[in-house]
């Protein structure tokens, strides 16, 4: 049976860039440097007004389409992971396979998963694959987290940057994507929220676990978040470790969800590995959520940093609370590589 190969994959920003000296400008009372010393981020890019997840979702793809003359009419099947869709309904993945002109035979499916996002969305495409479903899956991740946040809320403008990716998953005889694991704990559901928009009616809406310092949409209790990240992801290291036969040293790199430097350097701290192998890449582009992954794998690609006989582990971890790994082997080859 087939097994799904991670390929190239495109990223799309959106064209402003808000930089942290733009906001010390702007608001001279915040004190930017310490907040960039715990986030780790300089700059993020912001969807303009009217520019939404699904339109930096078709830029990527059609990146993705042009950089490696991939035709549309090849897609069997799209999975689209965004917290921010279009509409409740119709399905945003039905409008982008509209916009994109993949064939009508073509499956579209929405899931809404946050920073694990993208992990489930290899764990779907490998089970379309292998099962024969499908043979060619575009997986997309795009969020527009900007939309939830006030201009004035400090501790959430600071991290959040919006973005789009595009990955081509292909069947391949040869086996690069295994070992999942996932993890789901909705106690913490309250920790990180947007309560209203929804069918629950606001007096019986989920309420955020503290106090709601800021007026924005978006609700993040960030000590509670990484309290979580710190138990439960070496947890999870160690289960898929364990689970495949093999040890820390095993793994060449731990490509984690970029959420802040902060979290990051815990989950290095904690699992005893520096930051060669569990790299931290979100000063120029911050917490782009379900984007983190594929954006970090792109990068590192570019900078060969990635060998293909080298074992890494995938993890995503966040809203939910909900988190997933597996381990990885890229088998998309250099020359590839270059291409995209």
């Amino acid at each position: 049976m087939p097994h799904a190969r991670l390929g190239p994959i495109a990223v799309h920003f959106p064209e402003r860039l808000e930089t942290n000296a733009f906001l010390q400008e702007q608001f001279p009372g915040w004190d930017i440097s310490l907040i960039a010393d715990k986030t780790g981020i300089e700059q993020r890019y912001i969807a303009a007004e009217g520019e939404t997840a699904s339109d930096l979702a078709v830029a990527a793809c059609e990146k993705l389409f042009a950089e490696q003359d991939i035709d549309p009419q090849s897609i069997d099947f799209l999975l689209y992971c965004t917290q921010t869709p279009d509409y409740p309904l119709p399905t945003t993945g039905c409008l982008i396979q509209d916009r994109l002109g993949l064939p009508t035979h073509c499956g579209a499916l929405d899931f809404n998963l946050g920073c694990s996002g993208f992990v489930y969305g290899l764990a779907l495409a490998e089970g379309l694959i292998h099962s024969g479903v499908a043979r060619r899956v575009l997986l997309v991740t795009s969020e527009t987290y900007s939309k939830y946040i006030d201009p004035t809320d400090r501790s959430l403008r600071t991290i959040f940057g919006d973005a789009g990716a595009a990955t081509l998953i292909d069947a391949a005889e040869q086996r690069s994507i295994w070992g999942f694991q996932f993890g789901t704990d909705g106690s913490g559901a309250d920790t990180l929220m947007v309560a209203d928009g929804g069918a629950r009616a606001a007096e019986d809406a989920l309420k955020p676990r503290h106090r709601k310092r800021w007026p924005s949409r978006l609700y993040m209790d960030g000590p509670s978040l990484i309290n979580f990240t710190v138990e439960s992801i070496p947890r999870l290291v160690e289960d898929i470790l364990a689970g495949n036969g093999l040890t820390r040293d095993s793994i060449d790199l731990f490509l984690m969800h970029q959420a802040t430097r902060k979290m990051l350097e815990q989950l290095q701290l904690r699992m005893q590995v520096d930051d060669q192998r569990l790299p931290i890449e979100l000063a120029d582009g911050g917490n782009t959520v379900s984007s983190t992954i594929p954006i970090l794998i792109q990068r590192l690609r570019a900078r060969n940093r990635i060998s293909a006989d080298s074992t890494n582990m995938l993890v995503g971890f966040g809203v939910g609370w909900s988190w997933a790994g597996c381990l990885w082997r890229d088998v998309f080859s250099d020359t590839d590589h270059q291409a995209g």
